[in-house]
C-alpha cells in the first residue's frame, strides 16, 4: 500500500534552511548536497509502511500519531493518515535543537 508523502511549508523551508546552513554558513556545497538527498530519500520511503518509525511521546503530539524519522543528526516529524493514504512532513530539524519548543510554534 503506497502513501502520497506532502511537506509543509515549514518542512520544506527546514530543508531550505539546513541546505544554506551547510553550504554557506560551513563552506561545504558537497556535503550540503549530500545531506539534503539523503533526506528527501528517508522522506520519499515513508511512502511505505510509515508507521515503523515512533510515536513522538509528548502530547498533543502522540493523541495526532505524530511520528520521527531519525536521519543522520536531524528528525523529521510527520503525521500519517491511513484514511487518505498520505504522509504529511510537518518539520525538519537538527536533532540538538529544542524539539519540544518548536513544535509548540505550529
Amino acid at each position: 500500500m503506497s502513501y502520497e508523502v506532502t511537506l509543509t511549508p515549514e518542512a520544506k523551508r527546514d530543508l531550505r534552511e539546513i541546505y544554506r546552513y551547510i553550504a554557506v554558513d560551513l563552506q561545504s556545497v558537497q556535503n550540503a548536497n549530500n545531506q539534503l538527498g539523503r533526506l528527501e530519500r528517508h522522506i520519499l520511503n515513508l511512502n511505505q509502511m510509515p508507521e515503523r518509525f515512533r510515536l513522538y511521546d509528548r502530547e498533543p503530539w502522540r493523541n495526532r500519531n505524530l511520528r520521527v524519522m531519525p536521519v543522520d543528526h536531524y528528525l523529521v516529524f510527520y503525521i500519517p493518515d491511513h484514511q487518505e493514504k498520505r504522509v504529511t512532513v510537518l518539520r525538519v530539524m537538527y536533532g540538538g535543537r529544542d524539539v519540544d519548543a518548536l513544535l509548540q510554534e505550529m
